[in-house]
């Protein structure tokens, strides 16, 4: 349950119908998710949060699915379940498979248990590992 009102298209402010249009705009759809209604309580986090995702998931060196996967498994780590679903849909519809999605939760699961044993374990990062500064 919501802990605000998620707000319909009659209720926003100005400031919040002009976050939304250009959300509708630059997706292509009508459809605005229960994220950016809850948002919209606040315009000015709204416009901030809605401009910083628009530019790191516009296009750029990384495939559009391979961002959605990299948000879902990022989402599975922090136990953000409106995300996992949302970035799965957008993956989905970006063309990952099912085969790729198991893949996926199989390398985030694995992720998890050796981060958790490194960390445990005090693992110092080999130098083999480190960047040389000469290098970049």
């Amino acid at each position: 349950m919501a802990t605000v009102k998620l707000l319909s298209d009659n209720e926003l402010s100005p400031e919040a119908r002009a976050v939304f249009d250009d959300i509708r705009k630059t997706r292509q759809s009508d459809f605005v998710n229960n994220f950016w209604r809850a948002l919209a309580h606040d315009p000015r986090t709204l416009r901030r949060t809605w401009e910083s995702v628009k530019e790191v998931m516009a296009p750029g060196a990384l495939d559009p699915k391979v961002k959605e996967m990299l948000y879902v498994a990022v989402s599975i780590a922090h136990g953000c379940t409106y995300c996992i679903h949302s970035h799965t849909a957008a993956a989905r519809a970006k063309g990952m498979s099912n085969a790729e999605y198991a893949e996926m939760i199989a390398i985030v699961g694995m992720a998890a248990e050796t981060n958790r044993l490194v960390t445990a374990l005090g693992v110092p990062v080999d130098d083999a590992f480190l960047v040389d500064p000469e290098q970049g």
